[in-house]
């Protein structure tokens, strides 16, 4: 069966998953999904959501095939963003520049899209290695899991760092997001070079952090919208100007992912 491990990494894909949802869907519709291929990353996503929720719910050991399946279409559909969404950016005029990436196709959202799916299979994985006797093979998902959240967490960091500065840090709290999380990157990837040295209390209290920072960057962001002429009441547009309500959630998706590392490397609790 899933244990706390497994359920957090189960969370972690479903955060990851419906961020992608939602903000695909808010920057596909500003594009009035001009390419039809355009719907296929929130099909994708809903299908990560709809395994990751079903997975935390799952009582039962053993990996589940439907949802390793929705976990790797998810995986394949952000690789294949990826490369739409560059090449978006080097077509325009200017190719790869600072303008284009501020204004362009983002970059963040495709990646998430693999990372849902990774650590999803990720949580189908902990449930063949519940037992104490497969205690290394848990220690080697959770060097890896490891590995994921701290590049997702430098990555989504340098997301943040790129729209913020567009924003000119026009509000000292926008230096939150790229200061905390790389910390937590550094932390929990230390964790994944070496288990044995890194200084795990300390790791989880910064992840733990993070994770509410991206619940607060939520309200931040409303805030943004709301300061925006005509505020929620003119939703229908500023909404779609941003900043994106579902960003934020994606560093505590991660964070949580960095937690689930720590449980696996440290094995199952008793009870």
């Amino acid at each position: 069966m899933a244990d706390d491990a497994g359920r957090q990494l189960n969370l972690s894909a479903a955060l990851l998953a419906l961020s992608v949802l939602a903000d695909s869907g808010l920057e596909h519709y500003r594009g009035s999904f001009n390419n039809r291929a355009m719907y296929i990353p929130l099909g994708s996503a809903a299908g990560a959501l709809a395994a990751s929720v079903l997975g935390a719910l799952d009582e039962r050991g053993g990996r589940h095939r439907g949802r390793d399946v929705l976990y790797g279409l998810s995986a394949v559909t952000g690789l294949a963003g990826l490369a739409f969404h560059t090449y978006n950016i080097a077509k325009r005029p200017g190719g790869i520049s600072w303008h284009n990436l501020f204004y362009a196709a983002p970059i963040g959202a495709p990646a998430a899209l693999v990372l849902a799916g990774v650590l999803g299979r990720g949580a189908e994985s902990t449930r063949v290695l519940s037992k104490p006797g497969a205690q290394a093979a848990r220690e080697g998902l959770g060097r890896w899991i490891a590995a994921v959240s701290a590049l997702g967490l430098l990555g989504t960091t340098a997301e943040a760092a790129l729209l913020h500065f567009r924003g000119a840090f026009q509000n000292p709290a926008m230096v939150l997001p790229v200061t905390l999380p790389p910390v937590a990157g550094a932390l929990i990837g230390s964790a994944a070079v070496a288990p044995r040295l890194a200084a795990r209390r300390l790791t989880r209290w910064w992840l733990k952090l993070t994770a509410l920072l991206g619940f607060a960057g939520v309200g931040f962001h409303a805030y943004g919208i709301s300061r925006a002429m005509g505020g929620w009441r003119n939703w229908s547009q500023n909404l779609l100007n941003g900043p994106p309500l579902p960003a934020p959630p994606s560093f505590t998706g991660l964070a949580l992912a960095g937690l689930a590392a720590l449980g696996l490397l440290e094995g199952p609790k008793d009870g």
